[in-house]
């Protein structure tokens, strides 16, 4: 994969697949400690211990259509070339934690992508799920939380165009607005 958003991507998919109906996108971000730590939480289907331990195999997966799951090992390939690591955590019937750890500033940490238009994708491309997406910056924090959003709604589909539009560019404002370079 060739940036972050990507992976949290492709993460996320996997939830959706396990029936998660609350998933949390956990960012914390501090490049003065050289630290990026993605963790995605979910209260999906959750693995056996058997499983967890195959996922990071690129010729494993549970899915049918394809004899390949590449989503975790690429992640697993892209935190350790930056000195960092994968961990991932289930328990079957509660969910799953997957926390993918970088060195911030090293120079073959993949790029972020379109974070705003990734999480903006997946609240609208999963209107029945809900999600938090939190960025924590040095000491600031932006959170965006779908049950919220949903409330406020009133009954309007959370995917209705001006919406989705409207989640998209709060989210790259106020990514700004706490210090993150999602160019980078």
């Amino acid at each position: 994969m060739k940036d972050l958003s990507m992976h949290i991507m492709d993460i996320v998919q996997n939830s959706t697949r396990a029936n998660a109906t609350l998933i949390k996108i956990i960012v914390n971000e501090n490049p003065g400690l050289n630290m990026l730590q993605i963790k995605i939480i979910d209260n999906g289907d959750g693995m056996d211990p058997e499983i967890t331990k195959q996922v990071s195999n690129p010729f494993f997966t549970s899915r049918t259509t394809r004899k390949v799951g590449l989503g975790i090992p690429l992640l697993i390939q892209n935190a350790e070339q930056t000195g960092g690591n994968v961990s991932i955590e289930s328990d079957k019937g509660k969910g799953t934690i997957i926390t993918a750890s970088f060195q911030h500033r090293h120079i073959d940490r993949v790029p972020w992508g379109d974070i705003p238009g990734t999480i903006t994708l997946l609240f609208s491309g999963n209107p029945s799920i809900d999600f938090v997406y939190s960025h924590h910056f040095n000491n600031e924090v932006f959170e965006i939380d779908s049950r919220i959003i949903k409330k406020e709604l009133d009954g309007i589909p959370i995917n209705q165009p001006a919406i989705i539009k409207f989640i998209k560019e709060m989210i790259d404002e106020n990514l700004k607005n706490i210090g993150v370079d999602i160019n980078n």
